[in-house]
C-alpha cells in the first residue's frame, strides 16, 4: 500500500492501536502512538493526533487522558464487553460439547479480539479446549444457524442422521436415508443442542441431537 493511502487510514489505525494496546489499567502516550503508527507506514504529528483523539471521542470511544509526571497518557475504558463478560463467553465456548475443539479455538480467538492484548492474555490462561469432551462433527456450528433460519422462514429441512459405533466411526442410521421434517424449536439440554421437529411421514414429534445431523 502506498504511503499516501496509509495516511488516509491514520485515524483507523489509531483506533486499532488504542483498542489493542490500552484498557482500564494500561495506557499509552503520544510518543508510543507515533512509533506504532510508523509500523504501519504512517507519519503523524502530535497536534494532529490530539485532534484525532477528539474525533474518536465524538465517534463514541470512551478515551480518557491523564497526566503522569510530565507525560500525558491515553486509554480506552468502558468497552462494549467487560473482561469478566468475555471470560464468561470463553468458558461457555470451552464447555459447550456441541462445538468442536477446532471451532472452539477459532471462536475464542475472535472473543480475545474484543479485548486489549493485555486482557486477551488473561483469557488465554484459562483455555484448555483440547482437554474438554467435544463433538467431532465440524458442521454443527452451521447446522444450528441453518435450523434457526428454517424455523424463521417456516421451511422444512432435510438431513441424514448418524451415530458413532464402537470404533468411533460415523455410521448413518436408516441405511443413509434422509429425514425430512418441519423444525419447531431448538432446545439446550445436558450441554447439547436438540432439534424438536414434526415428522409428517410418521405423524409425530421427534427429537434429534444436532451434532449427529
Amino acid at each position: 500500500m502506498a504511503k499516501g493511502s496509509n495516511q488516509k487510514l491514520k485515524i483507523l489505525y489509531l483506533m486499532k492501536i488504542m483498542l489493542e494496546e490500552t484498557d482500564e489499567t494500561h495506557s499509552i502516550n503520544i510518543t508510543e502512538i507515533i512509533a506504532k503508527l510508523g509500523n504501519y507506514g504512517i507519519t503523524a504529528e502530535r497536534k494532529s493526533l490530539y485532534n484525532d483523539m477528539e474525533s474518536l471521542r465524538q465517534y463514541g470511544m470512551d478515551i480518557i487522558g491523564e497526566q503522569q509526571e510530565r507525560t500525558y497518557y491515553y486509554r480506552v475504558v468502558n468497552r462494549p464487553f467487560e473482561l469478566a463478560e468475555l471470560k464468561l463467553l470463553v468458558d461457555s465456548v470451552q464447555s459447550a460439547k456441541f462445538i468442536t475443539a477446532k471451532k472452539s479455538n477459532e471462536l475464542i480467538k475472535k472473543i480475545e479480539g474484543l479485548a486489549s492484548k493485555h486482557e486477551a492474555t488473561q483469557m488465554q490462561h484459562q483455555v484448555y479446549v483440547a482437554q474438554r469432551i467435544k463433538t467431532m462433527n465440524e458442521s454443527i456450528y452451521y447446522n444450528v444457524d441453518a435450523i434457526h433460519e428454517a424455523i424463521a422462514e417456516n421451511e422444512q429441512i432435510r438431513f441424514q442422521y448418524f451415530q458413532w459405533n464402537v470404533k468411533k466411526e460415523m455410521e448413518l442410521r436408516h441405511g443413509g436415508a434422509y429425514y425430512q421434517v418441519s423444525p419447531w424449536a431448538l432446545s439446550w439440554d445436558d450441554e447439547y443442542y436438540y432439534l424438536i421437529a414434526y415428522d409428517a411421514a410418521n405423524d409425530m414429534i421427534k427429537h434429534f441431537r444436532v451434532d449427529k445431523m
